[in-house]
């Protein structure tokens, strides 16, 4: 063989996989949505999926996604991948960070991202497009100056066997 290889993944692929990967470990039947934090020179800083605080089982709080209780529904007691990836850092400053996701941010997570710095977000699906929530993050998230780019898929499938 003579050269590199040149079949390798690219940075954006190989992040947005980490996030994926990382939306793997969430206990939810609905939606299992990862976030990876990378440093301005490619390094991965912190990653997070959606599910319950730590402490709080998840097979005491609820995963309906509906009901006439909001108690009894997953919404007010799940952390977000995203805030769950900003509170996993503990390497001081993300400022300049880039953090990429599966599912675009809501308004809450629109707020951390923000306030800690990060000013890039690649993310993949936007299936809540249009909604008050992702109407407000954009706006927000334009506001402050964030870039936002949309992962376009390379089209091939990346298999892992554990």
């Amino acid at each position: 063989m003579s050269g590199k290889r040149t079949d390798y993944i690219s940075w954006d692929e190989y992040f947005m996989a980490v996030a994926k990967l990382a939306g793997m470990r969430s206990k939810d039947p609905n939606s299992q949505v990862g976030a990876c934090i990378v440093s301005e020179d490619n390094k991965i800083l912190s990653m997070g999926y959606n599910g319950f605080p730590a402490g709080c089982s998840d097979d005491e709080y609820p995963w309906e996604r509906e009901g006439s209780d909001p108690l009894k529904t997953k919404y007010i007691y799940v952390t977000h991948s995203e805030l769950n990836a900003i509170l996993n850092y503990s390497g001081g400053s993300l400022k300049g960070a880039k953090l990429y996701v599966s599912l675009f941010p809501c308004n809450e997570c629109a707020k951390a991202i923000i306030q800690c710095g990060i000013r890039k977000v690649i993310y993949d699906s936007d299936k809540y497009d249009g909604t008050p929530s992702v109407t407000a993050s954009k706006m927000m998230l334009a506001s402050a100056g964030v870039e936002i780019i949309r992962y376009r898929p390379a089209g091939r499938t990346l298999k892992i066997e554990v």
